[in-house]
C-alpha cells in the first residue's frame, strides 16, 4: 500500500511516499530558513501562511515524480503534533481534505513518534526493543522502546531541550538563525579551554536540564574579551557539555534497562561531536547505535508516512475529524 506522508509541524513543509513492501518512494523537504532568518527565529503566523503556499503544489509535484496517482494512494498520514498549532492544521486540513476526496483512511501522527521510527527507513534498521534518544528542537526524551506504540517515558528535559539551548547559545554569540548548525561549525575553530558543567549528570535518574548551561554560557562569554577566538572557544565548551551530558544519560539509561540497542534522532543528532561521543560510548558498552541519515534527522516527510504505514497497517485510522495537539506527550501513544 502507497501511505502519503505529511510533515508540517513547524518551518518544515514535508511530503513523501512509502510503500508498504517497496519502502520509501520518494520524498520532497521545503525549509522556511531563508524567511524566517530575517527575523531571528520562527514566526507562527508567516510559517503557517507558507505551508498553506506550498503544500499542495509540494503533493502535486511527489505525485508527478513517483508517477504515481490518486487512485494509488492507499492511506494519508500527517504530522498532528506536537509542534505549532497553525502549521499542524495546515496539514491536518489537507490530510483530512485529500483522505475524504480520495476516499481513503487518514491516521495521525506523533511528531517524535517519526523522529524514532525515522532509523527505520535505513537499510540496516534497528530491531525491537531499544533505547531512542529524541532530540529535535524543543523535545529531550529517552524512552524505552518495546514496540511500535509501546513506549516508556524513561527522562525528559525539565527545562530548555538541548536543540533550544543550541539555537539559544548562538544567538547569545550572535551567530543568528538556525543557531545550531551555526553552533557547531564555530565550535570546530575553538577549544573546550573552560570546564563547562555537565547538569544534572552528579545525581541520580535520567531527566535532562540545560537552562543552567546556557546561564554559565551567558556568564562565561560577559566575562571574555568578546573575541572571534572567545566566541570559538565558548561554542566548543559548551557543545562538548552537551554531548557528554546526553553520552553519560544514554550509557545510564543502557545500564539500567539492560538492553544493548540505542537510536538517536532527532535534529540534534546531526551533530557531529554528539554523534562521535555516543559512538565511542556504544563500542565501550558492547551495544550497538542507530542513526538516521543526515537528511532525516531534521523534521521530513518520509518518517511521517512510514509511522503512518505502520499505524494503517495495524488497522488504525480515525475519522474525518481533523485532529491536532500542539502539546502531546510521546507517553500517551499506544
Amino acid at each position: 500500500m502507497y501511505v502519503l506522508g505529511i510533515e508540517t509541524s513547524c518551518d518544515e513543509t514535508g511530503v513523501a511516499i512509502y510503500h508498504s513492501s517497496q519502502g520509501l518512494i520518494n520524498h520532497i523537504l521545503y525549509s522556511q530558513v531563508d524567511m524566517h532568518n530575517e527575523y531571528g527565529g520562527v514566526v507562527p503566523e508567516l510559517a503557517s501562511r507558507d505551508h498553506i503556499r506550498k503544500l499542495v503544489p509540494l503533493i502535486k509535484q511527489l505525485m508527478h515524480e513517483s508517477q504515481l496517482r490518486s487512485v494509488d494512494i492507499g492511506g494519508i498520514a500527517y504530522t498532528a503534533g506536537p509542534g505549532l498549532m497553525g502549521a499542524l492544521l495546515v496539514g491536518a486540513a489537507t490530510a483530512k481534505s485529500l483522505a475524504w476526496a480520495w476516499r481513503i483512511p487518514s491516521i495521525a501522527v506523533h511528531h517524535m513518534e517519526g523522529h524514532l521510527l525515522a532509523p527505520m527507513l535505513e537499510e540496516n534498521p534497528p530491531e525491537f526493543p531499544f533505547i531512542a534518544l529524541l532530540i529535535s528542537g524543543g523535545h529531550t526524551l529517552l524512552v524505552k522502546v518495546e514496540a511500535i506504540g509501546q513506549y516508556q517515558l524513561l527522562g525528559q528535559s525539565l527545562d530548555d531541550a538541548a536543540g533550544e539551548a543550541f539555537d539559544k547559545t548562538a544567538k547569545l554569540l550572535g551567530l543568528g538563525y538556525p543557531g545550531g548548525p551555526k553552533l557547531s561549525i564555530l565550535a570546530e575553530q575553538g577549544a573546550p579551554q573552560i570546564k563547562f558543567p555537565r547538569p544534572m549528570t552528579d545525581r541520580p535518574g535520567l531527566d535532562f536540564s540545560f537552562s543552567g548551561l546556557k546561564t554559565f554560557t551567558l556568564n562565561t562569554f560577559n566575562n571574555s574579551e568578546k573575541t572571534t577566538q572567545d566566541k570559538a572557544n565558548i561554542a566548543a565548551a559548551f557543545q562538548e557539555a552537551v554531548a557528554e551530558t546526553l553520552t553519560i544519560k544514554c550509557k545510564r539509561a543502557l545500564q539500567q534497562t539492560g538492553l544493548k540497542k540505542l537510536v538517536v534522532a532527532g535534529g540534534v543528532s546531526a551533530n557531529k561531536q554528539v554523534r562521535e561521543f555516543l559512538t565511542e560510548m556504544i563500542k565501550k558498552e558492547g551495544a550497538q547505535i542507530y542513526f538516521p541519515r543526515l537528511e532525516f534527522c531534521t523534521d521530513n516527510g518520509a518518517m511521517i508516512a512510514y509511522a503512518g504505514s505502520q499505524r494503517l497497517a495495524a488497522e488504525q485510522h480515525q475519522e474525518l475529524t481533523i485532529f491536532a495537539r500542539p502539546r502531546w506527550p510521546i507517553s500517551e501513544l499506544h
